[in-house]
């Protein structure tokens, strides 16, 4: 193997592995940047909501830039643009500057992640997938799962500051690297004067307004809400316009036509649901650490990275098997692991903790595993290489579609659930319940014998009680959902075509 693509490779993996983990490294840390800004906590949520809106926007566009400018061009600036605006994220001084410079981070930074995807099918043999495979996978979906450790442990030790500040020097390394050893493929400027700015806008509207109303639908009371309103209709016509250009122009600003081939369709399908179990999943434990165990983000961070260590141990095991195996009973494995850890989780109480959590987080990292990699394979390992550059872009946006789309309905069914909960214990919670009623006075007797005024004390410690009962319920019917989701995609697996022996045996793809 060619040591210039390899080391050009590894910092074509790292860059992606800082914009994918930027995501989540904030995440942890969102209650300090707020108070650093004194911002109020409306607007905090809009440091994550408009790095994802903007990074969305430029996962399906990289491939036609890719082809325009060249891979080693985009990396490049895509690389150097995300430490600018890392440095940029480092000195805001106020919640507007920093809501403006995620974006930015998020746009630029979006445009290494599909790179990477399509140089590891393009430029490296098929021989070789059973090892990139795997390392593409593990960054992809490490990044996420660590995101909340490193950000907690960061904003812990140092300042909320290092969070955007610790992207700098890898940042730089990466950029010298790609613009000296990434040499993969030509530039075709002559493209330029094809190119469709009404698709480029369209794209833009139809997936900012999506991911505008998936993020903000929950806590703005879906379509109760105008700005919701407003958002879908944009995002509807958006969508109209952009699907109608992508199949009438000559050069289209995304390349759709990957999905006529069955197994990328498939595959991307695959890769939306594994972005629901990635993204909620990494969502869905510290909320309830959080919220039931008033654990900190570090303590959360040190929880969570069990399903890390799992992956990080499971990727060569599955770059492995994917040689020896059909992908297809590799996906299956994945998938019934990822339910039977979900499954495990449906009898969550009040008091389950690291212990409790240990073996659900296993069977999550084991399971991300086992899927990733087949999926990658199956989706892109039988595409022509020209093609790969489009469609890894689409392949990657399916994954972080699902995520929103997964985030909106958890957080959704959270507090319905949580309500419907709240009232069926409450109904149960009257005069005419010994057993209440005894918890009730035990509870009086003590606050008065503390010195305080036991009637209201005890009462507003039952409310507490009953709502933390309702949260942890409304937690089982999350992990019940995603349950069955991973059990219908079991039988999901069974649509695809055996994958052809040439995805793991022929040579060729590289220019």
């Amino acid at each position: 193997m060619d040591r210039r693509k390899l080391i050009a490779f590894f910092a074509m993996v790292l860059g992606m592995f800082m914009s994918i983990l930027d995501i989540q490294i904030v995440s942890a840390s969102l209650s300090e940047i707020q108070a650093g800004l004194s911002a109020g906590s409306d607007e905090i949520g809009w440091v994550q909501t408009s790095y994802l809106i903007a990074e969305v926007i430029m996962i399906p566009l990289s491939g036609t830039l890719a082809r325009i400018i060249s891979t080693r061009y985009l990396f490049a600036a895509s690389a150097a643009g995300f430490t600018v605006a890392s440095a940029l994220c480092a000195t805001a001084t106020n919640i507007d500057q920093m809501i403006v410079y995620r974006a930015i981070q998020g746009f630029i930074g979006g445009g290494m992640i599909p790179s990477v995807f399509a140089a590891a099918f393009t430029i490296f043999p098929p021989s070789k997938r059973a090892i990139v495979s795997p390392i593409i996978g593990l960054i992809a979906t490490l990044a996420p799962t660590i995101g909340p450790t490193v950000g907690g442990y960061l904003s812990h030790a140092f300042s909320w500051h290092w969070l955007f500040l610790v992207n700098i020097v890898p940042g730089i390394i990466v950029t010298i690297v790609a613009w000296n050893f990434i040499d993969f493929d030509k530039p075709e400027l002559s493209l330029l004067k094809k190119f469709d700015w009404w698709g480029l806008f369209s794209m833009g509207v139809f997936l900012g307004a999506l991911e505008y109303v998936l993020e903000e639908g929950n806590s703005n009371d879906w379509f109760n809400d105008h700005l919701i309103v407003i958002g879908a209709i944009a995002s509807a016509v958006g969508a109209m316009v952009f699907f109608y250009r992508a199949f009438t122009v000559e050069f289209p600003v995304v390349d759709l036509t990957a999905f006529a081939n069955r197994n990328f369709a498939l595959g991307s399908i695959f890769s939306f649901v594994m972005g629901i179990g990635l993204y909620g999943l990494t969502y869905i434990y510290p909320v309830y650490l959080s919220r039931v165990r008033d654990y900190d983000s570090l303590m959360i961070g040190e929880t969570m990275f069990v399903s890390g260590l799992a992956m990080f141990f499971t990727a060569p095991i599955a770059g492995k098997l994917s040689t020896i195996m059909d992908l297809r009973a590799m996906m299956v494995l994945g998938f019934v692991s990822f339910g039977a850890g979900t499954y495990i989780m449906t009898g969550i109480t009040v008091d389950w903790d690291f212990y409790e959590l240990f073996i659900p987080q296993i069977l999550r990292g084991f399971g991300l595993m086992m899927c990733m990699v087949p999926i990658n394979n199956i989706a892109l390992g039988t595409l022509p290489p020209a093609r790969i550059r489009g469609a890894s872009g689409l392949f990657n946006l399916t994954r972080n579609l699902g995520g929103a789309v997964g985030l909106a309905i958890i957080s959704t069914v959270l507090s319905n659930r949580q309500d419907v909960h709240y009232e069926r214990l409450r109904e149960h919670l009257d005069w005419g319940n010994p057993t209440a009623v005894d918890q009730l006075n035990s509870m009086t007797s003590n606050l008065n014998a503390a010195g305080l005024d036991g009637a209201t004390g005890a009462i507003r410690q039952m409310v507490n009680l009953v709502t933390q009962q309702a949260v942890v319920m409304s937690f089982s019917d999350v992990f019940l959902i995603l349950t069955v989701l991973f059990g219908l995609m079991v039988l999901g697996v069974a649509m695809i075509e055996k994958p052809s022996p040439q995805i793991t045996g022929r040579s060729g793809g590289g220019h």
